[in-house]
């Protein structure tokens, strides 16, 4: 199974409660990582990404990409996702 679709069944709540029914592994996501999941659920390039979460959370600055990249790095190391995060 591919991380994109463990990805894709993830589930997400308000309350940044995420659990992955393959493994029965849950996480805690703040607003800002729930945000990227779930535009990386529906698709969106990390550029893309990284725009909203500049206007969605009014942040700043290169330090913004470089935390999304970190993030999707995260993922992949726990098998969450295959998406390729371009390299800074």
């Amino acid at each position: 199974m591919t991380g994109n679709v463990r990805l894709q069944e993830l589930a997400v709540n308000e309350s940044g409660f995420v659990f992955d029914p393959h493994t029965g592994l849950t996480y805690t996501a703040n607003e800002t990582a729930r945000y990227v999941i779930e535009q990386m659920k529906a698709g969106s390039a990390v550029e893309n990404i990284v725009e909203g979460i500049k206007a969605e959370f009014e942040a700043d600055g290169r330090d913004v990409y470089r935390h999304v990249l970190e993030f999707i790095h995260n993922l992949q190391e726990q098998g969450l996702s295959s998406l390729e995060a371009p390299v800074e």
